[in-house]
């Protein structure tokens, strides 16, 4: 960075973001509704480097701090034990189980390195977490990565959230750079040491790798940041393997403390709250119409206006992103401890990785529905049955996840309900949920009727057999009135008599059950009044007649 600045550069003294990239897992338990992955994960090599946490909501009361009770109490119940689970003593008693979310973090990576262009002078912040979140029930993982840094210029800080959260490059420019991402990215050691560098610039790494396998490839140091998780479509072994669910841009938080958030222009607010590309122009980054209601869709001021009192803080929500921007100079806006900061790090992230843990679940239920179909074959018996037990056991699993994790409501407080509905609405997570659900719902109705119609044609046969065994049945109940005195006969003849009853007895049972479907067609026309009997004549001949082929 340089040295000196200008006394009207806009400056950025407190910068974090946290990126949340959500990713599907794929089973590794054929047939299994729940796949805990995580356990995987705890059993892997020395060399893992994730380890489980417990410290995200401690037993241990010594442990227990103020901002740990003032995020628990910020949600509604339902939403708190979908975080924390309950405690040892509730579960007494019931079935053991995994808690709903479980946390790992690796502890390896201090600090990551930006270079914003060739050559230039690189960026360095501070990584304060590098986690994975698993979900009991459910096949998706949150990757959540914390950057921190002070003292940046306004322009560094919409660049870094713009290019720093991308999965693989949009293009390659004339210079063969990667598009819309940064040069180069380095994750760093304790020591300063680079563990693992971006690639972007591999314009042919990207291009075979979706020529080969019709899927995106991750760049160099995101699947270093993974491992052992493995990129599902990758030609190596692993474990635990991942799809990539949304856009290749990955959904992020922010929150800025500024000098002076008002001198911030409309433009500045705009490139904030949509994340688009840094600009020291003042200019609209889009058309005047298109954000002609930017205020009204994308911010909330609760805290933001010349007659507020207290420090001026306002919200930025598109959904793809959740910015923070407030005063530098406030305790109230800038406390680690029990200021906005520390609201931003616990209820705030809580609420963005919630919110874009149901889209990501439902986006989840999707891609299996697909994927089964994909797999269908309908000229095999086997085939079909594993359809319909994909299709039963998905229905069954997003039942659970709606009664489990699916709720509008996270919190009673004004500010965090307001943030959430907007965060949800942007994504559009209701009308994906009511599309999944109706999705599953025909797919789920589809096979009840195709059983009722199987149970229904079967019940059809056996009336008929036993309609006409009837006759076969009252014949031989005649027949059985000491007509043929063979109770004294020797056992010989008794056999040759039951096996001249149950030859012809059995085919014609069998042959009944053959043509069961045009005896069913000749007793409805037989019963119909309004027909002439010529006509049911006609449909006791059509018993033996062979249909002619089509054609």
């Amino acid at each position: 960075m340089p040295e000196a600045h200008s006394p009207t550069e806009k400056r950025v003294r407190h910068f974090r973001q946290i990126l949340v990239w959500p990713l599907q897992l794929m089973p590794i338990h054929a047939g299994s509704q729940i796949q805990k992955h995580w356990e995987l994960l705890q059993q892997s090599g020395a060399d893992n480097p994730w380890h489980e946490i417990d410290d995200v909501f401690p037993d241990d009361p010594a442990r227990f701090h103020a901002q740990q009770y003032h995020e628990f109490i910020t949600f509604l119940p339902h939403v708190q034990r979908f975080l924390y689970g309950e405690s040892r003593t509730a579960r007494q008693g019931r079935v053991a189980g995994a808690s709903p979310m479980r946390v790992f973090r690796r502890r390896d990576i201090a600090a990551v390195r930006l270079v914003p262009e060739p050559g230039g002078a690189p960026l360095t912040l501070q990584v304060a977490r590098v986690d994975l979140h698993f979900f009991f029930d459910i096949d998706v993982v949150q990757l959540v990565v914390e950057v921190a840094g002070d003292d940046l210029t306004l322009f560094q800080a919409q660049d870094t959230l713009y290019r720093f959260g991308r999965a693989y490059p949009a293009g390659w420019d004339e210079t063969g750079q990667g598009m819309h991402c940064l040069p180069r990215v380095e994750w760093l050691g304790a020591d300063g040491a680079t563990l693992a560098a971006s690639d972007f610039e591999k314009r042919d790494k990207y291009l075979s790798f979706v020529g080969r396998h019709r899927a995106p490839c991750i760049a160099a140091h995101w699947d270093f940041l993974l491992r052992p998780l493995v990129l599902d479509h990758a030609d190596e072994p692993g474990l635990i393997r991942y799809r990539q669910l949304e856009y290749y841009r990955m959904p992020v938080i922010a929150y800025l403390a500024l000098d002076d958030p008002r001198a911030l222009s409309r433009s500045d607010f705009i490139r904030l709250g949509l994340l688009t590309a840094a600009s020291e122009q003042s200019g609209l980054p889009y058309a005047d119409r298109h954000v002609a209601d930017f205020e009204q869709r994308y911010c909330y001021d609760r805290y933001w206006g010349d007659r507020v009192d207290g420090p001026p803080t306002r919200f930025l929500c598109c959904g793809h992103a959740l910015v923070m921007v407030g005063d530098a100079a406030s305790p109230v806006f800038t406390g680690a401890e029990t200021g906005l900061l520390a609201q931003f790090r616990h209820q705030y992230f809580l609420l963005f990785l919630i919110a874009h843990f149901q889209k990501a679940s439902l986006l989840m239920f999707s891609d299996r529905l697909v994927e089964a179909l994909n797999r269908l074959d309908i000229h095999h018996a086997e085939s079909v049955k594993e359809f319909k037990r994909v299709i039963r056991q998905l229905f069954e699993i997003f039942l659970r996840f709606t009664h489990r994790y699916w709720f509008h409501e996270l919190s009673d407080l004004a500010q965090s309900r307001a943030l959430f509905r907007m965060c949800t609405d942007h994504l559009g997570s209701a009308a994906l949920f009511d599309e999944v659900r109706d999705e599953i719902r025909e797919m789920s109705e589809y096979l009840d009727s195709d059983s009722l119609r199987r149970q229904a044609n079967t019940v059809v046969r056996l009336t008929i057999v036993t309609t006409f065994g009837l006759i076969g049945s009252i014949t031989t109940g005649f027949l059985g009135m000491n007509l043929l005195a063979a109770a004294d006969s020797p056992f010989p003849l008794k056999v040759w008599y039951f096996l001249l009853t149950l030859i012809p007895t059995t085919w014609l049972t069998l042959y009944t059950v053959v043509k069961s479907k045009r005896l069913s067609d000749f007793l409805e026309a037989l019963s119909d009044e309004r027909l002439p009997r010529r006509a049911k004549l006609g449909a006791l001949i059509a018993v033996w007649r062979h249909k002619k082929a089509a054609g």
